[in-house]
């Protein structure tokens, strides 16, 4: 393989990733390559090194370097409040937030008939085992204003039924944002859950 077609491959698996296409992968990779010292070795060590240490948390289902995440170590964690989210971007978008001092559970996927994705086949049976061994008094249900995100909180309230209080985000206008731009669902959520001033 000759040197530029490793370039090439390299742009290739550059433009697999969320948010390049080719065009932007093959701009990022000259960039890199420029900055061959600067960026591109560190980059391929720290790459090389997560490549080797990056596991799930046998615990929450977070990306880590061990076994038990930070997150589920962390003692002033354990409050009795747990996060139900549907994948690790929404655990950290969470955590980027810094207002929810809880824990969390990632359900790895949201239930989809039309996919095959079943209740076995997310970590809901883990979430049952950890409301009992954690003593959760409160799981707040952080899943995305989907149809798919929506059934499967409806099925988790329904298992969970009685044994913990159920909570979720709140829907509606975002911070900042106009009437105009908002799709009618938005617009539906934010007029269904209104509060007096």
């Amino acid at each position: 393989m000759s040197g530029t077609d490793e370039i090439e491959r390299l742009i290739e698996l550059m433009s697999r990733l969320p948010g390049l296409g080719p065009r932007s992968a093959r701009r990022a990779v000259l960039h890199l390559i420029r900055k061959r010292a600067l960026l591109l070795k560190p980059l391929a060590q720290s790459m090389q090194v997560v490549a080797d240490t990056a596991r799930e948390c046998l615990n929450c289902g977070n990306v880590g370097t061990s076994d038990i995440c930070a997150l589920c170590e962390d003692e002033g964690r354990a409050n009795g409040l747990l996060c139900v989210v549907e994948d690790v971007a929404d655990l950290w978008a969470m955590e980027r937030a810094n207002v929810f001092k809880g824990r969390y559970h990632v359900l790895g996927g949201t239930l989809s008939a039309l996919d095959g994705i079943g209740p076995d086949d997310l970590r809901i049976p883990q979430l049952k085992q950890r409301i009992t061994a954690e003593a959760v008094s409160e799981v707040v249900l952080a899943l995305n204003a989907t149809i798919d995100g929506q059934t499967t909180a409806h099925y988790i309230a329904d298992q969970l039924e009685g044994t913990v209080t159920l909570t979720s985000l709140a829907q509606g206008v975002p911070i900042g944002g106009e009437l105009d731009y908002l799709d009618d669902g938005t617009i539906t959520a934010a007029l269904n859950a209104r509060k007096p001033l």
